[in-house]
């Protein structure tokens, strides 16, 4: 059961492993997408249909007439196992009372931080320099259930929450399979979770995206590793005479010795533009300058940083870049 690429990883590798037959796979809905809104297969759907396995998308467990003809298709597979990874449906308990051992789950945090659905994403927004993968056997409460095995996953100073996603779907994919290595042995033993050292990573919204040119440079580049690849570190740009602009905002290289100085020049606040430096430009921040090395305009494509101050900046020296605001609905 699991929907997105990280879920789609650990698929691949238990389909490599000669104690399992996967009797289905679980995903949810196709979605619009695009442009054009066409109906878009998950990424799990996709690879489940090109190894010939049988594809069920119920749209909830919920007790009603279509939620009870989804849990009875569900227990007429008799399965010794739900596997689940980044599902994104709610599973009652009488949906993990199915399986004849029980239900595991793959979650990428070390529990019980960050239970919910972007442990990764808060993880790297928090500035956290290790995080891991947790394999649990499933309770109907968040993320709660006691752990059967786990496994550390250093946090780089540049990595992206992107980055995370597939080095922590791989550690979790090979995790899993020791687990149930373990578990077909009888030697694996769950651990409850301490509840007092519990947090919570919601999923997360646009709203998420809003960056505060007023942070540190430190603590601005882990809000913006953080939010790449969605929603992006969001920006409003104000110029004189102009409409603001909501603009996304990649992160760029931390530099080892510290916040980047920046450039005199008619502003030094926080969000002042301090020129550029290569092809990455140069914003004030509360400590310095950070440098973008790219930029995406809404209803624009992503630019280098250069590009974007020659192409929107050049011409206004009192430009500012501020928290997004109202202007937020309209961010790339």
């Amino acid at each position: 059961m699991g929907t997105p690429e990280f879920a789609a990883r650990i698929l691949e590798r238990l389909l490599q492993s000669p104690l399992l037959r996967v009797a289905a796979v679980y995903t949810r809905p196709d979605r619009p997408a695009g442009r054009g809104n066409r109906l878009q297969a998950p990424p799990v759907k996709a690879l489940a249909l090109e190894r010939g396995l049988p594809v069920k998308q119920p749209r909830h467990f919920r007790p009603c007439a279509e939620g009870d003809a989804a849990c009875r298709e569900l227990a007429s597979l008799a399965p010794d196992l739900l596997l689940v990874a980044a599902y994104g449906l709610i599973l009652p308990q009488r949906v993990l009372d199915i399986p004849s051992l029980m239900p595991v789950n793959v979650h990428a945090s070390l529990l019980p931080r960050y239970r919910g659905a972007a442990p990764i994403q808060r993880a790297v927004m928090n500035a956290e320099t290790c995080t891991g993968v947790t394999i649990m056997r499933m309770e109907a409460d968040l993320d709660s259930g006691p752990v059967l095995l786990q496994r550390a996953v250093g946090v780089g100073i540049n990595d992206t929450a992107g980055d995370l996603i597939q080095e922590l779907a791989d550690e979790g994919g090979s995790l899993l399979l020791d687990a149930l290595d373990r578990l077909a042995a009888g030697s694996l033993r769950p651990i409850a979770q301490e509840e007092e050292r519990a947090t919570l990573a919601p999923k997360l919204a646009r709203e998420d995206g809003r960056g505060d040119p007023a942070l540190p440079a430190y603590s601005l580049h882990a809000l913006a590793r953080g939010l790449t690849p969605w929603p992006g570190l969001l920006l409003a740009l104000r110029r004189s005479g102009q409409r603001d602009l909501a603009v996304a905002a990649m992160p760029g290289l931390y530099p080892e010795s510290g916040p980047l100085p920046g450039e005199p020049g008619p502003r030094q606040e926080p969000g002042s533009i301090a020129g550029t430096r290569g092809e990455a430009l140069l914003m004030r921040c509360g400590d310095g300058c950070y440098a973008f090395p790219a930029l995406r305009p809404a209803g624009g494509k992503t630019m280098s940083g250069r590009a974007f101050f020659n192409g929107y900046l050049k011409d206004f020296p009192d430009a500012l870049f501020l928290r997004p605001g109202n202007i937020l609905k309209e961010a790339p």
